[in-house]
């Protein structure tokens, strides 16, 4: 057996966790063709390097099919009920950094925090006979922050495409994204609420909690947050 290191597989993401890890006295090299996803690790005894989407992450952790990952804390928050329990934050990488927000037309401007989107949200369902639909990928965070912030009178509606959209395309009435600079929302002529967001999201190092260990697992994993200094 040896340490499974999960990394996202391309893109800009494996870019900076290559890095981040090299960085630290550990290089990670992906081998083989674009389609392979294999890797091998320099710097430390013991550790397999497994190349997943970012999305595979969190599920791979909480099944201990992986003993580390790097993905991100939106990620992990939406597709792990109990989260806290099935894995452990080890280190925030300081990249990867988005809100998730919610967002209403700019034209709304009445509609400024969570009570004026409760008012408006009834509102709507007065006037039209159906829910004012949220369009997002994030239904168990987004269900949670909206219960809290006292809003009653909607429904969330799956986004798979590109979810600034579905305002204009008129699948949906606001919508919850992940945002880093804002820039879609506004050319989407959408506004963010003027609350906290509904989470702050950054690459991160995760502990999976499910993953067994034999000893020498444990002195590899040990060895390795050592030399990252986490």
């Amino acid at each position: 057996m040896s340490i499974k290191l999960g990394v996202p597989s391309k893109g800009r993401l494996m870019d900076k966790t290559f890095d981040w890890f090299g960085a630290r006295g550990v290089e990670l090299t992906r081998t083989g063709s674009e389609r392979e996803y294999s890797g091998a690790v320099d710097g430390v005894e013991g550790v397999d390097l497994v190349l997943l989407s970012a999305g595979e992450i969190p599920r791979e952790l909480a099944a201990g099919r992986i003993h580390l990952g790097v993905t991100g804390t939106d990620l992990i928050r939406e597709k792990l009920v109990q989260w806290d329990q099935k894995v452990e934050p080890l280190a925030e990488l300081g990249f990867g950094q988005a809100d998730l927000i919610v967002a209403v037309p700019a034209c709304w401007v009445d509609v400024n925090t969570l009570d004026d989107l409760d008012a408006a949200a009834a509102a709507f369902r007065a006037r039209h006979g159906f829910r004012m639909r949220i369009a997002t990928k994030y239904h168990r965070l987004i269900r949670d922050y909206l219960r809290a912030g006292g809003v009653a009178d909607y429904q969330l509606v799956d986004s798979q495409g590109a979810t600034e959209g579905t305002v204009k395309n008129l699948t949906a009435e606001a919508i919850a994204d992940i945002t880093s600079t804002g820039e879609t929302l506004r050319a989407n002529h959408l506004k963010v609420l003027e609350e906290e967001p509904v989470l702050r999201s950054q690459a991160t190092l995760f502990r999976s909690r499910m993953a067994r260990l034999n000893e020498t697992d444990r002195q590899a994993l040990r060895g390795l947050t050592e030399t990252l200094g986490v």
